[in-house]
Parts: C-alpha cells; sequence; structure tokens
C-alpha cells in the first residue's frame, strides 16, 4: 500500500517538473503572436490570428513533442527556410481559439513566466478574451485588438 503513495507522490513531482520545464522552455523559445492581416472573405476586411508558438530546430524535435504531449492539442510545422539555421526549424503551434482558451492561457495563469514574455502573455490573454466575446468582429474591438498588438512582442506592424 505504501508503494501506490510513493509512486503517485512520484507522478506529482514528476508532473511538477515538467510543468517548470515547460515555462522555462518557453520563456526562451515560446511566443504569444496576434498577427492581423487583410482577408477578403470576412466582412470586415481584416483577419485577427492568435497563435501560440514554440520553435525548435531538428535536433530537438523531441521538446516539442513533449509539449505538445502535455498540452494535448496543437501541432508541429516544419519550416525548412533555414536562413540563418544549418537545419530545419519546427514550430509547436496552438491556434484553435478553444484550445487557446482551455489549455495555454489557464496553464501560463497558473504557471508565471519569468521573462519579458509574461507582458506578451498578459496581451495576448487580453486579445483571446476580446475574441472570445466576438469584438474582433466590430470595429471598436478590433481597433483595440490592433492597438494592444502593437505593444507585443517588442515590435508593431505600423502598417495596420
Amino acid at each position: 500500500m505504501s508503494s501506490k503513495k510513493v509512486s503517485s507522490a512520484d507522478n506529482q513531482q514528476e508532473r511538477l517538473e515538467i510543468k517548470s520545464w515547460i515555462i522555462g522552455f518557453v520563456d526562451g523559445e515560446g511566443s504569444f503572436l496576434i498577427s492581423i492581416f487583410r482577408n477578403k472573405t470576412t466582412k470586415s476586411g481584416w483577419q485577427v490570428f492568435p497563435e501560440f508558438v514554440v520553435s525548435q530546430g531538428a535536433k530537438s524535435l523531441n521538446a516539442l513533442k513533449m509539449i505538445r504531449k502535455f498540452f494535448r492539442c496543437g501541432a508541429i510545422f516544419i519550416n525548412r527556410r533555414h536562413d540563418n539555421h544549418h537545419q530545419d526549424i519546427y514550430r509547436y503551434c496552438v491556434r484553435s481559439l478553444k484550445d487557446l482558451i482551455e489549455k495555454i492561457i489557464p496553464f501560463f495563469e497558473k504557471h508565471r513566466l519569468m521573462t519579458a514574455k509574461r507582458k506578451d502573455f498578459i496581451q495576448f490573454k487580453r486579445i483571446v478574451k476580446l475574441m472570445k466575446n466576438g469584438n474582433h468582429l466590430k470595429s471598436v474591438g478590433f481597433k483595440k485588438i490592433k492597438q494592444i498588438t502593437l505593444t507585443m512582442n517588442r515590435k508593431g506592424n505600423k502598417n495596420l
């Protein structure tokens, strides 16, 4: 009977360790992105596209697989554009609004990022909440999202 308790404690410790590992990994290699681009098929002519991304080279693909397994959502894509890299770059991406709301955001609310990415996460969360409420479909809401987006990721697209 005590072996079950030890096993349960070990599992809890392992789960805590992977959560801490994910926080550190995302602090270093992750991004909370909001893209806004023209889309003639939408009523407003614009589309708001939230995305949680973690990138890694081919040698560390298993790390992305572990993160995908942990969150139980998202997909891993290959980017064969090498630019200044000597290997393919892989991206773990969560784009589903439902998964962002139900899995990604609650995790990062409970387990705090330690770098400047925390600010991006907070802005990302604000935009996803606005989208959940349909505000991105209204002119006033879209303008608010656009303003918030300009404060994220240490850059802004002034062409919007």
